[in-house]
């Protein structure tokens, strides 16, 4: 296993300047990857090449890139790019979003989202191995068939023919799809004891390509918050978690209350999401069961972090990308330090 960092997207209580002296000090202290998100906010493409010129080693890695929000062509342009500055540094992470944001913010109809990531996946890697792009989808077709357009290859040598790509999926036809035709699975509430129903889905996927799990890179990103009372910890990770249960879609569609529910949280999954969408955020994070949090995240002491380190590692876990919930830089420094530290003494590195 390998240890990644998680820098999510710029929100009011983070700062550019602080995610770069975040990303430099996982790259002093060896972590494998640093990701970089989008939402509506800031974009995953601007804060990657910044932190690309400013670090040496570390992989960057986009979790994810919309695919909504971008043509596959300006993806694998982006992609191509950013591999070339870093000197073949990049992972392209790839996701449909939800509803709300493909068809609110970018304008794209969020219909049938397994057969645009197939087509998307498939443009994406002709282009970036430089192969003409030409492609006749259900849902991309180049070029146009009725103009001027001819299929084109991209205009210089990238250091790699492919990028490791890897998909946001979190229900079982995704998780299906991610085992078929990418490289690794970003996931999120990613449950150790629960790994063989992620990836027997994943592994459905695989066999359509006649391969098996190895060199398939299952990447979740959790949660880390240190401290010696796990409740307490647990706490500073409620509003997070009912964000997304609760207010991450609507009632009719939240993949990750749809995801509580297939964990055994029903009737909880159900109440955080009641008292959510009823604008009774505080209500929901009480709401969010302990066993949940500490069933999906990191907490407690360097002990106790080595211990969950082990579960993950045992989980067929290939990079665990840690997202460290703290109040300022100099924590977030000192909690990449001692999972470090942790990783190292727990005997699970690769």
């Amino acid at each position: 296993m390998r240890l990644g960092l998680n820098l999510g997207y710029q929100a009011a209580w983070t700062t550019p300047a602080d995610h770069l002296a975040m990303a430099q000090e996982a790259d002093r202290l060896g972590y494998a990857v640093v990701w970089s998100a989008e939402a509506y906010g800031s974009d995953t493409v601007s804060m990657l090449a910044w932190i690309a010129g400013q670090t040496q080693q570390i992989d960057l890695g986009a979790a994810v890139m919309q695919i909504p929000a971008r043509t596959p062509a300006m993806t694998a342009m982006t992609a191509a790019t950013i591999d070339t500055l870093s000197g073949g540094r990049f992972r392209l992470g790839l996701g449909v979003s939800g509803p709300q944001v493909s068809e609110g913010w970018h304008g794209v109809r969020f219909a049938k989202p397994l057969a645009r990531t197939r087509e998307y996946v498939e443009i994406v890697k002709m282009a970036i191995a430089r192969q003409p792009v030409a492609y006749d989808g259900e849902h991309y077709t180049l070029p146009l068939p009725d103009g001027p357009g001819k299929a084109l290859r991209l205009g210089f040598h990238p250091p790699r023919e492919a990028v490791p790509i890897y998909l946001a999926a979190v229900g079982p036809k995704n998780l299906e799809l991610a085992g078929e035709i990418a490289d690794g699975w970003l996931a999120i509430f990613f449950a150790p004891d629960a790994a063989g129903e992620y990836l027997q889905h994943i592994e459905r996927g695989r066999a359509k390509q006649g391969r098996g799990l190895t060199g398939f890179d299952v990447a979740p990103s959790v949660p880390v918050v240190l401290g010696d009372n796990v409740a307490w910890c647990a706490d500073v990770l409620r509003s997070y978690a009912a964000l997304y249960v609760g207010g991450m879609g609507s009632r009719e569609q939240n993949f990750y209350n749809q995801l509580a529910v297939r964990m055994g949280y029903a009737d909880e999954a159900a109440r955080v999401q009641e008292l959510y969408l009823s604008g009774k955020k505080a209500e929901a994070a009480e709401a969010v069961p302990q066993d949940f949090i500490e069933r999906t995240s990191i907490l407690g002491n360097k002990i106790q972090v080595k211990e969950r380190l082990k579960q993950y590692a045992a989980a067929g876990v290939g990079t665990l990308s840690i997202s460290p919930y703290v109040g300022d830089l100099k924590s977030g420094i000192d909690t990449l330090r001692i999972v470090a530290e942790a990783f190292e003494e727990s005997g699970v590195a690769e």
